[in-house]
C-alpha cells in the first residue's frame, strides 16, 4: 500500500510581495512575458504570509525558506529589510535566499549586508538563458565564465552562504564545470533544472545532462515548480522527472519546494504537494522525511529552531 507522507514539511522556495511597494519591475503589466512561464497576470496581486498560510493550510508546513522575487536590483538589500517586517509567528519565511548581483562592483558590500541578517541563508543571481528573448531571465549568456562574477561568488563560502543556481537544462554543463570550480560552495539547483524543452529531445537533454551535474556532490536539488514547463500536466507526466532528480542526486540531496504563488499560475498548492506525496510514496520513511523536511532543514540552516524547540528534531 502506498505510505503518504504526513510528517512535517519544511517548503523549500516560495515567494512573497506587496505590490504596492513599487519594488518588482517584472510584474508591473507592461513588462511582458518571461521565463517561458507564460500569462503572468495572475500574479499581479500581493502575495503575503496570510496568503501563503492559507494556501499551505491543509499541510503540515512548519517553516519556508523565502527566495529572492525579483525585487529591484538598485535596491536588493530593501527586500531583506521588507521582510524582517513580515509576520513570523508561522514561520513563514523563516530563512532567505537573498539576490545578489555578484558581478556588480558592490557584490562584496551587499554580501556582507546581508549576511548581517540571521535569517539570510543564500544567495541566488538567476542565470537562466535561452536566445528566445521571451524565455530568458538572465541579460546575457556565460555569466557563469565571467571572471568578475566568479570573485563575487567566491565571497560567498566565507559568509557560511549557500548559491541558488537557476539554469536552463543547455546550461547545465556550464553548471557542472562551475561547481567542480567551487566545491567548496554548496549549490542548489532550483526547479528541477529547468526543464522547458517538453519534446523527446529536450527531455532527453535535461536527462543526461542533470545526471552529469549530479556527479557533483556539493550540489543538491530543490524538486519544484514542475508544472512551470508543464501547463497540461498529470501525475504520470510529474513523476518521470520526479524520480529522475532523485536518482540522480539521491534522497540526502533533495528537497520539495511549492515555488508559490508562482506555481499557481498551473496548479493549487494542494495539487502541487499531492503530487509530491504520492510520486514519493515508494520511498521509506526515512527517505519521505529528507525530502519534505531534513533535507531543507540541513542545508538551510534550521537546525536552530530545533534546538529551540520552534520546530521537530
Amino acid at each position: 500500500m502506498p505510505n503518504l507522507y504526513s510528517g512535517p514539511i519544511i517548503d523549500a522556495h516560495h515567494h512573497l510581495w506587496d505590490l504596492g511597494l513599487g519594488r518588482h519591475p517584472w510584474l508591473t503589466p507592461t513588462a511582458g512575458e518571461r521565463g517561458g512561464l507564460g500569462e503572468l497576470g495572475p500574479l499581479r496581486r500581493n502575495y503575503l504570509p496570510h496568503d501563503y498560510a492559507r494556501d499551505a493550510g491543509r499541510h503540515d508546513v512548519v517553516a519556508s525558506v523565502h527566495v529572492e522575487a525579483g525585487w529591484a536590483a538598485d535596491d536588493c538589500i530593501g527586500e531583506t529589510r521588507w521582510l524582517e517586517t513580515l509576520d513570523k509567528s508561522r514561520r513563514v519565511a523563516a530563512r532567505y535566499v537573498v539576490h545578489v548581483p555578484l558581478a556588480g562592483p558592490e557584490a562584496q558590500a551587499l554580501i556582507e549586508a546581508h549576511a548581517a541578517f540571521d535569517r539570510v541563508v543564500g544567495v541566488r543571481d538567476i542565470l537562466s538563458w535561452d536566445p528566445d528573448p521571451a524565455r530568458r531571465f538572465a541579460a546575457r549568456d556565460g555569466i557563469m565564465d565571467d571572471p568578475a562574477w566568479r570573485s563575487g561568488l567566491k565571497l560567498l563560502a566565507r559568509h557560511g552562504l549557500s548559491f541558488d543556481l537557476m539554469v536552463f537544462p543547455r546550461q547545465l554543463a556550464d553548471a557542472a564545470r562551475l561547481a567542480a570550480a567551487f566545491p567548496d560552495q554548496q549549490f542548489v539547483l532550483n526547479h528541477c533544472g529547468s526543464p522547458i524543452d517538453r519534446d523527446a529531445d529536450g527531455m532527453r537533454g535535461w536527462h543526461d545532462a542533470l545526471r552529469l551535474l549530479a556527479q557533483r556532490d556539493n550540489v543538491a536539488i530543490k524538486i519544484s515548480d514542475l508544472v512551470a514547463y508543464d501547463h497540461d500536466w498529470t501525475l504520470d507526466s510529474l513523476r518521470p522527472v520526479v524520480l529522475h532528480c532523485i536518482d540522480c542526486f539521491g534522497t540526502e540531496r533533495a528537497m520539495f519546494g511549492s515555488d508559490f504563488p508562482v506555481a499557481g499560475l498551473h496548479a493549487s498548492f494542494d495539487e502541487v504537494y499531492n503530487s509530491f506525496k504520492a510520486i514519493a510514496s515508494g520511498l521509506s520513511a526515512d527517505e519521505q522525511t529528507a525530502l519534505f523536511f531534513g533535507n531543507a532543514k540541513r542545508i538551510y540552516r534550521l537546525d536552530e529552531l530545533s534546538s529551540a524547540g520552534l520546530l521537530p528534531a
